[in-house]
């Protein structure tokens, strides 16, 4: 078994760190990961100018690039051998509901999946590292229940892991991904030269938060799985748009 790892914190978040201490004792574990933090980097790929990689210790490596650079180049050159899963955080903080556009741990997590991987995203709820062992207990009890019964794949899960003792967490529930109202207004200052600049605004809060969504779940104590899919197509609309464009054009 060969697990790569990667994160969107960089090489040095103790989330990487806590992951791949418990994925070693599934066998060999290859971490590449940002060199520095790349939260909301989404699946951006660099593409602009070269990346270099640093081999820290023995199958450490960090990437001066996002986190679907350290997936991509894992995939396509680093690696003498296809990874059998990809596992990425544990993050500082929730990717639920709309974060999953914008994060990189998820991003990470299906660059592997679109290499054709088995893929788990895997995130604290709450900022702030606390009661990390206790979601690297469930990162690892995911893994091995996969490996002791795989499901068919390649396929992609988001994981969103509550700040508590294990002892605390009500168990494991598969969910669907909620929404959240829009994000906060941008918050406006002006820096030492006289300009202004902007920060962004903070997320919105949960707007679809009923039960069966990864919301609800982490709210009452539950680790929530979400199955995720890149194709964005909505169907739905496809014969209305079929519909409408004949209206104008015939």
């Amino acid at each position: 078994m060969h697990i790569l790892i990667s994160n969107d914190d960089g090489y040095l978040a103790p989330g990487i760190h806590e992951l791949a201490k418990r994925m070693r004792r599934f066998g060999k574990v290859t971490v590449v990961a940002p060199e520095q933090n790349h939260s909301g980097a989404s699946n951006s790929l660099t593409l602009t100018r070269p990346l270099n990689i640093h081999q820290v210790q023995e199958d450490v490596y960090f990437i001066n690039g996002t986190p679907s650079d350290c997936v991509h180049i894992a995939m396509t050159g680093l690696l003498k051998e296809k990874p059998d899963i990809v596992v990425s955080g544990i993050n500082c903080g929730q990717n639920m509901g709309d974060d999953v556009l914008y994060s990189g741990t998820v991003a990470a997590a299906m660059e592997g999946f679109l290499f054709g991987c088995p893929s788990f995203a895997f995130s604290q709820v709450n900022r702030g590292w606390s009661y990390l062992d206790g979601a690297g207990m469930v990162a690892e009890s995911i893994i091995e229940d996969y490996i002791k019964n795989p499901f068919p794949g390649p396929f992609l899960l988001n994981v969103n892991i509550p700040n508590e003792p294990i002892d605390s967490m009500m168990g494991v529930i598969m969910t669907r991904l909620g929404r959240r109202h829009s994000a906060q207004s941008v918050i406006e200052q002006i820096n030492p030269r006289g300009e202004k600049i902007y920060w962004m605004g903070a997320a919105g809060d949960a707007k679809d938060n009923v039960h069966g969504t990864d919301f609800w779940a982490t709210s009452h104590n539950y680790v929530s799985v979400t199955p995720l899919q890149i194709d964005l197509t909505n169907y739905s609309q496809l014969d209305l748009l079929r519909s409408w464009w004949n209206q104008i054009h015939n």
